[in-house]
């Protein structure tokens, strides 16, 4: 039999129990509506391709993400409930594509399951600052593209970056992987370097995506696919960039999938690459520096040479190719006897120095004696 104090105690705790899950659930959400799923613009969707990869409340997500971050918002409710993974592959996906997000910081709150998200920034009183900054630079990169088509954009930003930016490894600075310290503080990890380029990119209204993956040493790196014309292209600023003042690698702007997986490997566990199957707007392609033979490497240094050109640089089409354009011509030292016949003015002597790309199937002779 139930006492009037044993009554007395249950009543009590049956109040407490109650009032903890009124809080829990007023706290949690659980009973709260989710706000209407919304869902970018044709314009804003067209310079991101990688959204249109997105299922429909994946968009809404990537959406809600975007919108909120763009004002700052420390936490920002979802239109749906997603789980861990599912939040953690849009939140990495929008990390790495929006490149004008330089503000994020580079850790972010995830649950088993998302219905707000919880947003990190860096150095946010610094943000109003560094965001004027940051536009008033793109502003001023936009204005001197004297070219508007897609390949001279494309060669514009890739020659731009390299020009202006200085390489640091890791997270030496604190906005090193970001698009502000590639742009307004001129130096930048791979990263840093490839959201600059996805950023200038758009700004141009061009299709760009950041590609994470490893290198053929096995270290982590980024990059970018840019769609020229109709096809998609890789490309890799970060390897453009000689450190050394006017001069930039040619061998890995606008390459095919082909070319290019000799020493990039892409991730493809957040979004599926696009393929690169068209070489036309390579650059050795373009300005006809590719060679799938010895014979045909033979041709371009007669023409290069004969048009004034002493510096040349050849793409061989495989290691076959270019191993025997080096063992039939160069090591025999028959390309002094084709150089001599070109009517190029040497003087006493004919000098050349050969600088090698092997891996990349690359190679530059360089007939100015320096």
């Amino acid at each position: 039999m139930i006492t009037k104090k044993t009554a007395a105690l249950l009543t009590v705790l049956c109040a407490v129990l109650l009032v903890t899950a009124w809080r829990y659930i007023k706290v949690s959400g659980v009973f709260r509506k989710f706000p209407e799923p919304q869902y970018l613009t044709e314009e804003e969707a067209e310079i991101r391709p990688v959204y249109y990869q997105l299922k429909t409340d994946e968009k809404a997500i990537y959406t809600a993400l975007y919108r909120g971050i763009s004002e700052q918002k420390e936490h920002i409710p979802l239109p749906y409930e997603a789980d861990g993974d599912e939040y953690s592959k849009i939140y990495c996906i929008l990390e790495k594509q929006e490149g004008g997000f330089f503000f994020l910081d580079s850790v972010y709150y995830t649950a088993a399951k998302v219905r707000d998200a919880r947003v990190v920034y860096r150095d946010i009183d610094s943000v109003e600052r560094r965001e004027k900054e940051l536009r008033e630079k793109v502003s001023e990169i936009v204005r001197g593209a004297l070219n508007d088509d897609d390949y001279s954009l494309a060669r514009y930003i890739n020659d731009y970056l390299a020009a202006h930016c200085r390489y640091i490894t890791g997270e030496d600075k604190e906005y090193a992987s970001t698009a502000y310290g590639c742009l307004v503080e001129g130096e930048a990890n791979c990263e840093g370097y490839a959201k600059a380029f996805e950023l200038l990119a758009s700004e141009f209204g061009m299709k760009s995506v950041l590609i994470t993956g490893t290198t053929e040493s096995g270290e982590n790196h980024a990059w970018n696919q840019v769609k020229v014309g109709t096809s998609w292209y890789n490309i890799d600023v970060t390897w453009a960039d000689t450190d050394d003042i006017g001069e930039t690698r040619k061998m890995y702007f606008l390459c095919d999938d082909a070319t290019f997986e000799r020493t990039h490997f892409a991730d493809n566990t957040l979004f599926e690459p696009f393929p690169c199957g068209n070489a036309d707007d390579n650059y050795y392609v373009k300005n006809g520096l590719y060679a799938d033979s010895a014979e045909k490497a033979e041709e371009i240094v007669r023409r290069e040479l004969s048009s004034g050109n002493s510096v040349i640089e050849l793409r061989f089409s495989d290691g076959e190719t270019y191993n025997a354009f080096k063992h039939d011509y160069i090591e025999s030292e028959r390309i002094f006897q084709i150089a001599s016949e070109t009517g190029y003015p040497f003087g006493e002597q004919i000098n050349l120095c050969l600088r090698e790309s092997e891996s990349e199937g690359c190679m530059t002779l360089d007939f100015t004696g320096e």
